[in-house]
């Protein structure tokens, strides 16, 4: 390998413009995320009146101090359902990989500061993603459970794939995958299920209940009248059934339990910790990443550019530099870590699917990562590519993603259209982790092209049939099927929809990269005890 010589100039006017359209990006997504703790703040007075921490409190306080934490997917849900994007935007819990007590675990608070934790359709989907990334990553999974239960009004939307969080509960615990919780308020009705699958679980006096008819729907179901303490309450469930082993004074309390409890499972010493080779940071400044990329994908920039101002030393070994040049791949290193990287400098023809379909073969031949730098407007059309076979050496590549046997980490850093996106790992291809950049745009095709074409099948369409075509009709639906394509491929619009697991700031991608690509090697050292049917209370 050899250090990459950049020939970025960091004076010029347009690093200094594409600098500023991204700081303008971040600013904008992190106030957003300012919303929705504000958003929770305002619940602080009621919280602390009852004698309990807010949810982002309880998390903080379950985490180690000074270890790092990588928050998953904080806009989760923006302007969709109730979530009116301003004073209501509400995040859909919070979620994360973080340490406790030395043990990398995935963490799922319900944010009962806002709407009382109930379950979106969005938090839903945010729920069943954790799950899926603590089973594939063989993490622990803590819950810092207290929730209204399903929005009743979202039942549809809700009701089925609400079974499936019980069904992972199920199988993490036959896993050999620990799940411990925390009740420090309401789960009901179904979410009881959500306490009573976890294989330890703390409940909190006088804050605790745990039922599957709270008060009122027991006297309209049966015209019994209990309080919430007799029906569900924490020393209840202590002292009679068994369904809970710790009693916490109070959520602080709680939270030492559930900290003591990861302690005592010795988890991160059944297996020695992957070594992995000596680190150094890049040689060019990563800060420099933002006045690299313009903003618009339109305009053309190296992609190794980035890959130096994120991998060791600066270091990139570029595979096949000459042969399908618009699509980079080659080795480098991440914090010690040996990676592949498959990136874009613009339309993936027929020689750079090949290449990246040889190159991520050599991968999981090498048992080596692959990291996929997204920003292509998708395979090379036209009749020199059709009859080159770009169906063909499209779909090579597209089945060696799809085969790959080594951990797949995305990052949409621009553009991502098309089938381009399937090629490069999109969400459908089951990245290990998937993030974006705040400029990334991502949908069939670009508004201009999806404009463009409808109005030519719109003009033939006509033409065929004998009619005339009203031109400022034609201008219009052009106008409006662009708009709509600017919106619906803008990065929150993804985000919202977990078509990712994060807005991330350029300048930290290293550093995100570096998080995941730990906790796969981790996985892949780590040798859980399954059993056949999850741990039951007896």
């Amino acid at each position: 390998m050899g250090r990459f010589e950049s020939k970025i100039n960091t004076s010029s006017e347009s690093f200094h413009k594409n600098r500023e359209d991204h700081l303008a990006l971040i600013r904008e997504f992190r106030e957003l995320e300012g919303r929705i703790e504000a958003n929770s703040l305002r619940a602080l007075p009621k919280f602390r009146k009852r004698g309990q921490l807010l949810p982002r409190e309880r998390v903080n306080l379950l985490l180690d101090r000074g270890a790092p934490y990588l928050e998953l997917s904080t806009l989760c849900g923006y302007k969709m359902h109730d979530d009116d994007g301003e004073r209501s935007i509400e995040g859909g819990g919070i979620c994360g990989i973080g340490f406790i007590a030395g043990t990398r675990c995935l963490i799922y608070a319900n944010n009962s500061a806002i709407r009382g934790g109930a379950i979106s359709p969005m938090s839903l989907e945010k729920t069943l993603r954790a799950q899926e990334i603590a089973i594939e990553n063989k993490l622990p999974y803590v819950q810092l459970i207290e929730s209204a239960g399903a929005n009743l009004f979202r039942q549809a939307d809700i009701f089925i794939k609400g079974g499936r969080t019980f069904y992972n509960m199920a199988r993490m615990s036959a896993l050999g995958l620990p799940i411990i919780g925390v009740t420090h308020g309401s789960s009901t009705a179904g979410g009881a299920y959500s306490a009573g699958l976890c294989d330890y679980l703390v409940v909190v006096r006088g804050r605790s209940k745990i039922y599957l008819a709270g008060p009122p729907l027991l006297k309209a179901a049966t015209g019994e009248v209990a309080t919430d303490e007799e029906l569900g309450g924490a020393e209840m469930h202590i002292f009679g059934p068994g369904t809970a082993e710790y009693l916490a004074e109070d959520d602080a309390d709680g939270v030492r339990i559930c900290r003591e409890i990861v302690t005592k499972l010795q988890w991160h010493h059944r297996w020695e910790r992957p070594a992995c080779r000596p680190s150094c940071k890049p040689y060019y400044d990563p800060e420099e990443i933002l006045g690299i990329v313009p903003v618009d994908y339109a305009i053309p920039y190296d992609a190794r550019e980035v890959i130096a101002r994120i991998v060791d030393d600066s270091d990139f070994l570029d595979f096949k530099a000459n042969y399908g040049p618009q699509t980079v791949v080659g080795h480098a290193q991440i914090d010690g870590q040996a990676v592949g990287i498959v990136a874009n400098n613009g339309p993936i023809d027929t020689n750079g699917a090949t290449k990246a379909s040889q190159f991520i073969q050599l991968c999981c031949q090498g048992d080596t990562p692959l990291i996929f730098l997204q920003n292509t407007t998708g395979y090379m059309v036209g009749r020199a590519a059709e009859s080159g076979g770009m169906v063909k050496h499209g779909s090579k590549m597209i089945q060696a993603v799809s085969n790959a046997t080594v951990p797949k980490l995305t990052l949409h850093i621009g553009a991502s259209f098309g089938a381009g996106n399937y090629g490069m790992c999109g969400r459908a291809f089951g990245p290990r982790f998937i993030f974006a950049w705040p400029n990334n745009q991502i949908s069939v095709m670009g508004g201009k092209q999806a404009a463009r074409t409808m109005r030519i099948v719109r003009e033939e369409s006509a033409k065929s049939a004998g009619q005339e075509v009203d031109p400022k009709e034609m201008d219009f639906m052009e106008q409006q099927v662009i708009a709509t394509y600017d919106a619906e491929g803008k990065a929150l619009f993804a985000t919202a929809r977990l078509w990712d697991d994060g807005l991330i700031d350029p300048r930290d991608s290293r550093a995100v990269l570096a998080f995941c690509l730990a906790t796969c090697r981790e996985a892949g050292q780590s040798r859980p005890t399954p059993n056949t049917f999850g741990i039951a209370r007896m």
